[in-house]
């Protein structure tokens, strides 16, 4: 257990205290109105050290691999659902429905297809690509907008959805690229 797999533990570690201070959140509530801001700011850096620290110090693991997306997606996932449908959110801060439903979805068809490949090929090699990093950032980037009540939080929003469609398609076409490699 690598520094690099800690931090990814550290940012699951989080999400029930993101999660919490946004059942508990309060518009003019003092440091709680922060919280969950900062709780995800400190996720959010922790992502990126722990892929500098792997990168840098050669710490990829192969358990890195795999804790390290899923570390992003449960914090996404909860994030999107909590700022969507939390009822201590107030209604102009709130993300649309069908932000965290296309998020949510993407990410299943991804899990799904890299399972059906594993189970035909006996392994799968998950490698991001630039579209899928940037995906992440941009979503990441519409929780802290939300979080700040950016005023224009919409516009990062809706780049986030186009980016989570694109990349959406693109793994597709990757996956069935590798998929028909194997059955050719």
């Amino acid at each position: 257990m690598n520094l690099a797999n800690k931090l990814s533990i550290v940012r699951i570690l989080l999400i029930p205290f993101f999660v919490g201070s946004i059942v508990y959140y309060k518009v003019e509530g003092g440091f709680i109105t922060y919280l969950p801001f900062m709780i995800f700011l400190i996720a959010v850096i922790t992502d990126g050290i722990d892929g500098f620290i792997a990168r840098r110090f050669n710490q990829k693991t192969e358990l890195g691999t795999i804790i390290d997306p899923i570390a992003d997606k449960l914090l996404l996932i909860s994030a999107f659902v909590c700022l969507a449908f939390s009822k201590s959110i107030p209604f102009n801060l709130r993300l649309p429905p069908w932000l965290p439903i296309l998020v949510i979805s993407r990410d299943i068809i991804i899990v799904i297809g890299s399972a059906i490949i594993h189970m035909i090929k006996g392994h799968i090699q998950v490698v991001p690509t630039i579209l899928g990093k940037a995906t992440t950032f941009f979503q990441m980037l519409t929780i802290l907008a939300v979080l700040i009540k950016f005023p224009h939080s919409f516009v990062i929003w809706n780049l986030a959805g186009a980016l989570t469609v694109a990349s959406g398609i693109n793994y597709i076409m990757r996956g069935s690229r590798l998929f028909n490699e194997n059955n050719a």
